[in-house]
């Protein structure tokens, strides 16, 4: 029996926040016969758990093999999936009851849009670099936007068809290249009329800073076949600019060359503090100067680890072609 939606769940690893994902699904306000749920496990085995959810909608769970990309995950997912429209989600995150009802709205009013997602918002007691991921998350709302995250992506399945689906050649930045090709057929719209929580977001720097080099790792084959608007081009430079003037900085403080200090310290501090500005702005009096400026002081250098790791690895991939 066809559906009218269908949820799209990659998933690897612990069950805990899936499991949640699971719930909210439970919760939606779309009737549960107009539905299904397809997760897709790189993990050897799931628990009996997932079965139980078999009584409250249509579920299928499927394997995929481990060393397969995100990217694979969805797509196998997508084939299987009988719905007019494709909801793509991420293992961790809580939808508004209303998210499934919201989406379809949107899409099906406006038929200048190609793909919808919903804002999200703070878990309970969230400490500051949630907050400030979440407030990045929101910097535009009820508006189309380049790009969306890949934590919840809502399209029509043919819209999914005619983009050739997600680019498995990727590990990560797939949501940038996959929602930059669609936006090519219609507009991106990022709504605040329904919201999610993002279950597994960043709560600690130390965390944050080994999953922004790895997120980093994709940063350049991202950019492969497709135009790179002007407005994504600082994403690029910057964190080199605030990594090796900082790095250049300290070196010439150590040798005593004053002259070349002070513009070191103006190539990074420029940008670091333009950026730190701009988020206190956004997240507001919640949360601290200090947070912000510490934020962008590991993010930057984690995105340059990453972006020249993903360089390395492709020469040598290259290399012993």
């Amino acid at each position: 029996m066809h559906k009218v939606v269908s949820f799209v769940i990659p998933h690897k690893g612990r069950e805990t926040m899936l499991l949640q994902t699971l719930d909210s699904i439970k919760r939606q306000t779309l009737d549960a016969e107009k539905f299904e749920v397809i997760i897709v496990s790189q993990n050897e085995n799931v628990s009996q758990t997932l079965a139980e959810y078999e009584r409250h909608f249509s579920l299928t769970v499927m394997h995929n093999d481990d060393a397969n990309s995100i990217s694979h995950s969805r797509n196998i997912g997508a084939a299987k999936a009988t719905g007019t429209y494709l909801a793509f989600l991420d293992a961790d995150v809580s939808l508004a009851a209303n998210y499934t009802t919201i989406m379809l709205q949107t899409l099906q009013h406006t038929p200048s849009l190609a793909l919808v997602a919903a804002m999200q918002v703070n878990s309970e007691h969230a400490p500051p670099l949630e907050r400030i991921r979440t407030a990045l998350s929101n910097a535009e709302l009820d508006t189309t936007v380049s790009f969306l995250p890949g934590r919840n992506l809502f399209l029509h399945r043919d819209t999914f068809a005619t983009v050739g689906g997600f680019p498995e050649h990727l590990l990560t930045c797939e949501d940038y290249y996959f929602t930059g090709q669609v936006r090519e057929y219609g507009g991106l719209y990022y709504t605040s009329e329904t919201h999610y929580v993002h279950l597994g977001e960043d709560k600690d720097f130390s965390p944050m800073f080994k999953k922004e080099i790895w997120r980093g790792q994709s940063n350049i084959a991202s950019t492969s076949g497709r135009p790179i608007p002007l407005r994504e081009l600082p994403s690029f430079i910057v964190p080199f600019a605030v990594t090796l003037g900082v790095l250049f900085l300290l070196i010439c403080l150590l040798y005593s060359y004053t002259n070349f200090a002070i513009m070191f310290s103006i190539i990074a501090g420029a940008p670091l503090l333009a950026y730190t500005f701009r988020l206190k702005k956004l997240v507001g009096s919640r949360v601290s100067f200090f947070n912000c400026l510490s934020f962008y002081l590991v993010y930057f250098p984690a995105r340059a680890i990453g972006t020249v790791l993903g360089v390395r690895g492709a020469v040598t991939t290259n290399s012993h072609k």
